[in-house]
């Protein structure tokens, strides 16, 4: 969620800022699931998307979840920009993209019930307004010009710098959503660990949830547009990191890379201010363009580390982000493949093994691999579907040894790995088929 940062005092030694990731260290005993995702919002007589005001809008949303379910509200130069309750969130993305952020859970079966809760909620708001959400990847028909524009200062910035660094930046705030889960290391080397299985497992997670075949009305030559947008987006800030498998790879290799790329902002008294392109380091000696004379807080830091965006992202948890959003039992899969494989250690042993053998280049082959032809797609000479059906035995594995009945959150993943196929799939079909290539029912076939 990109709302700012708070707390933490200035910065007055370097050794900071790995200690800042340092402290997420826990003991397993205090691990917990964090669960993410974002839907479209949509009017159901028009198919337009969902507008920021109005009577039919996200702000009417935002205040009927305020008066009704004891959300309070986060703001941003007066505009309601979010909502917070019990340790979750719920935020704005760039095109009104609506997202969660549950709050840290002990098991699946809360984030499951939280994610119900959520939609229960949202659905009793939205549907006398004649509002629906759809969980896919990527909007399939509309265009950069109707998609409404969040009043977020963080947004704007962003927005007229994607066009300078990149070919997809725009497409990937406005047009996209994503599911992610956040989990806990015990400490660096767990980290390490847990990283590279990540990053390495992150195109089986793509293959798996595959959900976005339509962009701008029509097909766009991949089962999951939503990850190939991610490439030619921002080099600098993207991507599968292959220095995090060399030797050395630690906490402070990690803050080596965040502070070589370029800021976007720095947040004081309520506002964003302009550093795109400037250097963490110079903020560091005191010598920002943007703030000459000042340094940066523990909170700037945290900034800057929500504005770098690779497969598997580290903070102080590790952040899955590879796959796109789809359908509600997806949503918990999610959470349920990465739990399985990163909460048992004899799972997460047995996932390097599958993966430690992999070159950088067969890594970013996969990538490629399952954007375009999810769980049909092969680098190298390793298979998705194969490597994919391992990964989900482990997972399943990892899960029974918590002894929780965690397993049957899985059951979408084992259904489609039968056949091979995803809900990218399932949908080209329906789309050459009963549809007569026309998306208007894509938006029933995919709300939540």
């Amino acid at each position: 969620m990109s709302i700012p940062q708070s707390g933490g005092g200035p910065i007055e030694d370097f050794s900071q800022l790995a200690e800042y990731m340092a402290s997420g260290c826990k003991p397993k005993t205090e691990w917990r699931i964090g669960s993410e995702h974002e839907k479209f919002g949509w009017l159901t007589d028009s198919h337009a998307p969902l507008p920021y005001a109005g009577e039919r809008s996200i702000s009417a949303i935002f205040a009927g979840l305020e008066a009704r379910f004891g959300w309070m509200p986060v703001r941003e130069a007066g505009n309601i920009i979010g909502l917070t309750r019990n340790g979750a969130n719920v935020s704005l993305e760039p095109g009104g993209q609506f997202e969660l952020s549950g709050a840290p859970l002990a098991t699946l079966h809360e984030i499951a019930a939280e994610l119900q809760n959520h939609l229960d909620e949202v659905r009793a708001i939205a549907a006398p307004l004649g509002i629906k959400f759809m969980g896919i990847g990527a909007a399939p028909d509309w265009s950069h010009d109707t998609m409404p524009v969040m009043p977020k200062g963080r947004y704007r910035l962003m927005t007229n710098y994607m066009g300078s660094v990149g070919t997809h930046g725009t497409q990937m705030m406005y047009r996209t959503s994503t599911v992610q889960v956040n989990l806990d290391f015990a400490s660096e080397s767990d980290m390490v660990k847990k990283l590279r299985v990540a990053l390495a497992l992150q195109p089986v997670a793509t293959a798996l949830f595959a959900s976005s075949p339509f962009f701008d009305g029509g097909l766009n030559g991949h089962k999951s547009w939503r990850s190939r947008i991610w490439r030619g987006l921002d080099d600098s800030r993207t991507g599968m990191l292959p220095w995090a498998f060399e030797d050395g790879m630690g906490f402070q290799r990690y803050v080596d890379w965040v502070l070589d790329v370029p800021m976007y902002f720095v947040y004081r008294d309520g506002a964003y201010i302009n550093a795109l392109g400037q250097s963490f380091r110079d903020f560091l000696a005191g010598n920002l363009p943007a703030l000459p004379g000042e340094k940066p807080t523990l909170s700037d830091w945290a900034d800057h580390m929500t504005t770098v965006f690779p497969e598997a992202r580290v903070k102080k948890y590790i952040e899955m982000r590879g796959a796109d959003c789809g359908d509600q039992a997806h949503i918990n899969a999610l959470s349920a493949f990465w739990v399985g494989l990163m909460y048992d250690q004899t799972a997460l042993d047995a996932a390097w093994d599958l993966v430690k053998g992999f070159d950088a280049e067969t890594r970013e082959g996969l990538r490629i691999a399952a954007s375009e032809k999810a769980l049909q797609g092969e680098a190298n000479g390793v298979k998705l579907l194969d490597l994919a059906r391992a990964a989900v035995a482990l997972s399943q594995a990892g899960l029974a040894a918590r002894g929780l009945g965690e397993e049957i959150y899985l059951k979408p993943l084992v259904h489609g790995l039968k056949s091979g196929t995803t809900q990218a799939d399932t949908w080209l079909r329906a789309y050459h088929g009963t549809w007569g290539a026309s998306l208007t029912p894509i938006y029933e076939a995919a709300s939540l």
